[in-house]
């Protein structure tokens, strides 16, 4: 009796401690894997994919299919380092593919309005306490989201201005910036909190900043609670990265990049 219930005890610890492969679509990038309240960054979750797992794709708002995914490897030039998982059948869309069954999206992002004169406001205070005076706000994306299931929204907003029509310049303008912005309660009071992002209240000589996005908001651990994914960009590179957000402040929990 005592065995047996040892032995259940044991395999429900191993089920706990299974962690997922998460990869991101358009390169293939392997970027860790979640599960079990773990996190694995991508050299560690690469021990554990071993190929033939299935993936359920994800854009920003839905579920869009479930491919097969093959052995981690390198990427190759111009990022050896790195390590992609080929899916199949190539993705024709699709953001985030994670390999686990439950519904990686439990509660829809709604994508809002950038003009809302409340969030330009919160945007604006923001910068000017990054030392940024009279800011130029430009929001890029708002997206209205329950990310801890407890009933009540948060929102996080994308706002860059590197004062540039040719994408993300090598060098930063006074007054330039990038960042995605959490706002939500705490302790019966609205925060806006800092994901992440850049601020140049003085300008730079070839500081190759960033461009920070919104990409996906997912559960990617299968614990309820949706992390979210960021998208960053400077003139040759980029990188995806997995925060956490549920905590008292936002956490980095996984990152994976690209450079020339």
């Amino acid at each position: 009796m005592l065995r047996t219930a040892l032995l259940s005890l044991a395999l429900a610890v191993a089920v706990h401690a299974e962690t997922f492969p998460i990869v991101g679509v358009e390169h293939g990038f392997l970027l860790g894997s979640g599960g079990g309240g773990k996190w694995l960054k991508m050299e560690d979750a690469a021990k554990t994919v071993h190929g033939g797992e299935q993936y359920r794709l994800y854009t920003l708002t839905e579920q869009v299919g479930v491919v097969k995914g093959g052995k981690p490897h390198s990427f190759e030039e111009p990022c050896p380092d790195q390590l992609a998982v080929n899916l199949t059948p190539k993705p024709k869309s699709g953001i985030i593919a994670v390999a686990g069954s439950w519904n990686a999206l439990p509660r829809i992002p709604k994508v809002q309005d950038t003009n809302q004169p409340v969030y330009q406001k919160a945007v604006a205070e923001y910068l000017t306490s990054k030392g940024i005076h009279n800011p130029k706000v430009k929001i890029t994306k708002i997206v209205r989201v329950d990310l801890d299931g407890d009933g009540e929204d948060e929102v996080l907003i994308s706002a860059t201005n590197y004062f540039s029509t040719d994408g993300v310049p090598s060098s930063a303008r006074q007054g330039s910036y990038s960042c995605v912005l959490l706002r939500r309660l705490v302790a019966g009071k609205v925060e806006t909190q800092l994901i992440d992002g850049e601020f140049y209240a003085k300008a730079t000589t070839f500081s190759a900043p960033n461009a920070y996005e919104i990409s996906a908001i997912l559960d990617l651990d299968g614990d309820g609670k949706m992390e979210v994914v960021l998208e960053s960009g400077y003139y040759e590179g980029g990188a995806t990265a997995v925060y956490s957000v549920t905590g008292k402040k936002p956490r980095q929990l996984l990152i994976v990049g690209c450079g020339a």
